[in-house]
């Protein structure tokens, strides 16, 4: 959503932002402040009334005649008890070893089983405190409640009964004065909001009246025409560096954009010679294997010569039809041939291109004599002489080579792979496999795959690919099957 507001909005919303973090974090602080000095103020308060009633008892107990044990708590401090409740403002309870309720300093007492027992995890914490002190927290009505327990010992330092000391907290006070600072608080940061309103306003302003320009002259930006170069008065030291580097900019368009018009020319033209060279070439190759192949196996005095020689002419006139159809085609400026559409036995067809090359580890393979696709017989020749020229390509430096061409029926359509074993092709260049003028070779055109792709995709078909560096790639090839009679 940031990304679509102008960078004006941006610096005021940016300074509007800070200035209400600096409110909320100032605030946070102040009310941890205080809250952190209450807890410490009601510890140490809850610590005086605690020690100081200690003290009181430890009197007590030196004075009675009855001697000072468990047993005899009840009888030392039947009225001691109260009197120094009233003298420490504080109530506090008396309890014995096991957690029972002997006296407390509340005249009106009610006998119920929380407040004469004390919990077993109550008496655990406190036995086993280093400092023979336990401080429950609890809260009851909406306010914080604390509990402190220490023993009771004789002049011996025996223990012989428990100090419960119950402690309300009380914050009236530091809450109210709490949320007057707030609220002064409140009202100074409103006071800085309005200023930096304003201030944010004028900064932004000023700061993106000479962006506004720049950027209205970069819309009108046109390669096409003359451009006119920015002036402003006075700019900042960043903007005037803008304004330069844009009028620089300007005038080396207007050089680049002669020395581009006549480069796009003369680019067209040599990549329309690429491409016809590259295409023309492709049928070339497999009519060279098949004249070194017929010259090499020719023999005059075999009985079924006739029908070789006619099988040769055959393949030869199929491809110099091949770079026919590409020579005119390229005579209006490099279109692909036009679609001569037949219904075709595919496995046939694909058998004969692959027939041509003359390598024995390429080999030929389908499950199904006939597969019948309404396909162009030059451009599915095209698209297997392509496949199988690439793949013998990449197992230039394999020791035991391979190359598999498999015909299959795949639902509706007719799938072709062209599997090999070579090197693979890396991650970096499968993305760009299918792009024109790409290639990995240290010959070539990188113009093949991209006009297979054409083919396929011009028969609504799909062509797409696996490798593995250093094992191999798999290309597959699909298109739609025909439902009409078979026509070789």
């Amino acid at each position: 959503m940031l990304r679509n507001i102008s960078l004006r909005s941006r610096i005021f919303i940016s300074m509007i932002f800070w200035v209400v973090i600096a409110f909320v974090l100032i605030a946070s602080v102040t009310i941890y402040q205080y809250s952190e000095q209450n807890r410490d103020y009601h510890a140490e308060r809850m610590e005086r009334k605690e020690e100081q009633i200690k003290q009181s008892i430890d009197l007590a107990l030196q004075k009675t005649t009855f001697p000072v044990t468990t047993e005899n708590l009840g009888h030392i401090f039947r009225d001691e008890i109260y009197e120094i409740a009233l003298v420490q403002n504080i109530n506090f309870n008396i309890y014995d070893l096991q957690g029972q309720l002997i006296k407390s300093s509340r005249p009106k007492f009610e006998v119920d089983s929380i407040s004469t027992c004390l919990d077993a995890e109550v008496l655990n914490h406190l036995a086993s405190s280093p400092n023979k002190r336990y401080v429950e927290q609890k809260s009851a009505a909406g306010y914080n409640y604390q509990a402190s327990y220490t023993y009771i010992s004789d002049k011996r330092f025996k223990n012989v009964g428990i100090l419960n000391l119950p402690y309300f907290e009380d914050n009236s006070f530091n809450d109210k004065e709490l949320r007057e600072i707030l609220l002064r608080l409140t009202g100074a940061y409103l006071l800085l909001m309005l200023l930096a309103i304003g201030l944010a306003y004028f900064i932004s302003k000023y700061i993106t009246r000479s962006l506004q320009t720049i950027s209205e002259r970069l819309n009108q930006t046109d390669l096409t025409k003359r451009n006119e170069k920015i002036i402003v008065e006075n700019p900042s030291e960043e903007i005037g560096k803008l304004i330069t580097s844009y009028n620089e900019m300007i005038d080396e368009l207007e050089i680049s954009a002669a020395k581009l018009a006549k480069g796009e020319r003369e680019q067209a033209w040599r990549e329309m010679a690429k491409q016809v060279a590259h295409e023309i070439k492709n049928p070339l190759t497999p009519m060279r294997l098949s004249v070194q192949n017929f010259e090499r196996k020719f023999n005059p005095n075999d009985p079924d010569i006739a029908k070789k020689v006619s099988e040769f002419s055959k393949t030869l006139i199929q491809q110099i039809d091949t770079m026919s159809s590409i020579a005119s085609a390229f005579s209006n400026f490099a279109n692909m041939p036009a679609q001569q559409n037949e219904t075709l036995n595919v496995v046939k067809i694909v058998k004969m291109a692959v027939d041509i090359f003359d390598e024995n580890y390429i080999h030929f393979f389908s499950e199904e004599e006939e597969i019948i696709a309404k396909l162009d017989r030059t451009q599915l020749i095209r698209v297997v002489t392509n496949l199988v020229k690439n793949a013998t390509q990449a197992i230039v430096n394999v020791e035991a080579p391979k190359v598999l061409v498999t015909v299959s029926r795949d639902g509706d359509f007719v799938k072709m792979t062209v599997e090999d074993n070579g090197m693979g092709i890396s991650m970096e260049s499968k993305e760009r496999v299918f792009e024109p003028k790409f290639t990995t070779k240290t010959s070539g055109m990188g113009l093949g795959l991209g006009m297979v792709k054409n083919i396929v995709e011009t028969y609504k078909g799909s062509i797409n690919f696996t490798s593995e560096p250093g094992k191999g790639t798999v290309f597959t090839v699909r298109f739609p099957i025909a439902n009409e009679g078979v026509k070789t």
